[in-house]
């Protein structure tokens, strides 16, 4: 049985939900992100399932989630708490991508096994549509996944957002499904704007 993961010291909060506090990730959070990162099934379709290396998480996983904060002020990578227990759910991530234009984010998340099908992703996904749009001025916010990862794109289509190419990545390790390629989807600031109006 597994040990359940203790809430690491608390950081900056960026947003809350009804069920979820987003914040700021910190030096502390390095075990709980190996955690995560070392369940086979959370990274099946990030890396195929290979196992995760705590070493690789302190020196550049979360060195870069933290430089992030303060390069790219509003953006960055969010750990996901369970507001009731405190526990750590897993993260959101919510910045330009490299070469993107600045008011255009990528969103994106990776949630432990345990809070599957709960809603979780659903929940944080639209709250980060809406701060992006609402607080942080996007024009337009996209996400992607592999076209197998039916559960992640699902979560995209819940959220409001909507399909908007095929493409396929260049993936540094054979993933099974990748041959399908993957798919992008996006909501624009007025396809929002018309959703909060219905």
């Amino acid at each position: 049985m597994s040990q359940p993961l203790e809430p690491p010291a608390s950081g900056h909060v960026f947003l809350e939900t009804e069920r979820l506090i987003l914040r700021r990730f910190t030096r502390a959070d390095a075990d709980v992100l190996f955690a995560l990162d070392d369940d086979p099934e959370v990274m099946r379709y990030i890396n195929g399932g290979l196992p995760a290396s705590l070493e690789e998480i302190e020196r550049d996983d979360l060195p870069h989630f933290l430089r992030q904060y303060d390069a790219l002020p509003g953006w960055g990578f969010w750990a996901a708490m369970e507001r009731s227990t405190g526990a750590f759910l897993g993260w959101f991530h919510l910045r330009p991508d490299k070469g993107a234009p600045a008011d255009e984010p990528e969103l994106g998340y990776r949630l432990r096994r345990s809070a599957w099908g709960q809603g979780y992703t659903t929940e944080g996904t639209r709250a980060l549509i809406d701060k992006a749009f609402h607080e942080l001025g996007a024009r337009r916010v996209v996400a992607s996944t592999m076209v197998v990862n039916t559960a992640s794109w699902r979560v995209m289509e819940k959220s409001g957002m909507r399909r908007v190419r095929l493409f396929h990545a260049d993936w540094p390790v054979k993933i099974d499904g990748d041959e399908h390629g993957d798919v992008e989807y996006a909501i624009t600031r007025e396809e929002w704007l018309a959703g909060q109006s219905s």
